[in-house]
């Protein structure tokens, strides 16, 4: 067993139970060997846009699926998530005359962690809970969930293609700027083994993480000693941390040490999902007991996150009033610390899904929402994304929402 495997054993939560490990060695072998899926220059690019960003003279907006899934990956389906991207950063930068720096939930974000590891069946019986497509099968059996190294090979590929897709076919929306501006990549940086396997030399005498461009460390896997940040603080990608409500001033000092010692402009995003309840308690007890380090990072909310709930009927959901609150109450509290909001962080569907609702009482009906297509958590459509992007507009210039 590798010195890296023991460390992530040891000081990792929400890691695959892969069981074949002779086959995970061999996949990781071969990834480690495969080309970088995005150059060193592109992460250096984003750090230098993010940077722009940390000084509050641009915004932004990253958005896409909760989870990829293998079967949406498709060129003419890269392109669409890509278009509705840049539809979001031309409404705020048409709305704010602010640029806006384009990050997709797209090309890698193909796991997620969950809050349980076993689903239930209605039988009674269980089965290991659905992590993603780079993991196991959505489909709720016992060999479908068994979790398949030879995922990672499928989510590399995929990926590869995403990002030669990205490259050379610009977004189908005609706008001059979406043309310009690159689709920066991202996803959770969540599967260790896959992230070391993609590790490559920089000219700065280190690491990057050739995954992607920005890379993020989930509300569950951010304890400042544990294997996540370790990967993290190694790399010279910009990087993120999700925060939520039970964040300590402690803890996140602990983060802006680990993460940005050099205290660089554009290295480092915290990103907000407090949810609408809490947000306004929460987030002014973190900034006051950060005091000036909290300038030391890029603040961006989550509004999803925080937010999620049950219809009647079973299926998780969000309410489009209680994101917008949770936006409205984030860039009241960052003025009111004299302190930039530097973007949006959403999951949404280039599609017409009925995933989230528009008010509270809707979750009461009893049946299905008709269109709910997400392969983990619910999205916006491209109508209630735009809403949630007009109400940022009109607080990052000061006006009434």
């Amino acid at each position: 067993m590798s010195h890296t495997r023991l460390l992530i054993q040891s000081r990792a939560a929400q890691q695959p139970d892969w069981t074949r490990w002779n086959d995970l060695d061999r996949v990781l072998g071969e990834l480690a060997g495969r080309p970088a899926l995005v150059s060193e220059e592109t992460t250096a690019a984003l750090r230098e846009e993010l940077a722009f960003v940390a000084r509050g003279t641009a915004f932004v907006i990253q958005s896409g699926d909760c989870a990829e899934l293998f079967s949406d990956s498709t060129p003419e389906r890269v392109r669409a998530k890509a278009t509705a991207l840049h539809a979001l950063g031309d409404l705020f930068e048409s709305l704010t005359k602010i640029p806006v720096v384009r990050v997709g939930r797209l090309a890698g974000q193909y796991a997620k962690p969950r809050s349980q590891p076993w689903e239930p069946l209605p039988d009674g019986t269980r089965v290991p809970v659905y992590r993603g497509d780079a993991v196991n099968g959505a489909e709720a059996t016992a060999s479908a969930r068994q979790p398949d190294p030879h995922r990672l090979l499928t989510a590399y590929e995929l990926a590869r293609q995403a990002l030669a897709e990205l490259r050379t076919a610009p977004p189908d929306s005609g706008s001059v700027t979406a043309v310009l501006a690159p689709t920066y990549t991202s996803h959770e940086a969540l599967l260790l083994e896959y992230e070391h396997a993609l590790l490559r030399d920089d000219t700065r005498g280190g690491r990057y993480a050739s995954s992607a461009p920005f890379l993020w460390i989930g509300e569950r896997t951010r304890q400042p000693d544990h294997a996540h940040v370790d990967l993290a603080a190694t790399v010279s990608n910009p990087v993120g941390v999700k925060v939520g409500p039970d964040a300590s001033p402690a803890e996140v000092t602990a983060l802006l040490d680990r993460l940005n010692p050099g205290n660089e402009p554009g290295r480092l995003t915290l990103i907000v999902r407090m949810g609408a309840e809490r947000i306004g308690t929460a987030l002014p007890a973190l900034l006051g007991g950060l005091g000036p380090r909290a300038a030391e990072a890029i603040w961006m909310t989550d509004p999803m996150h925080g937010n999620t709930r049950v219809t009647a009927a079973g299926q998780k959901s969000r309410v489009l009033t209680e994101i917008l609150a949770e936006v409205e109450t984030f860039f009241s509290v960052m003025r009111a610390h004299g302190l930039h909001a530097g973007g949006l962080h959403l999951e949404s569907a280039p599609d017409d899904v009925t995933e989230c609702v528009a008010r509270a009482a809707d979750l009461a009906v009893g049946t299905p929402l008709p269109r709910y297509e997400s392969g983990c958590d619910p999205r916006l459509n491209p109508a209630q994304a735009e809403e949630v992007v007009r109400l940022a507009a009109s607080l990052a210039v000061g006006g009434a929402a």
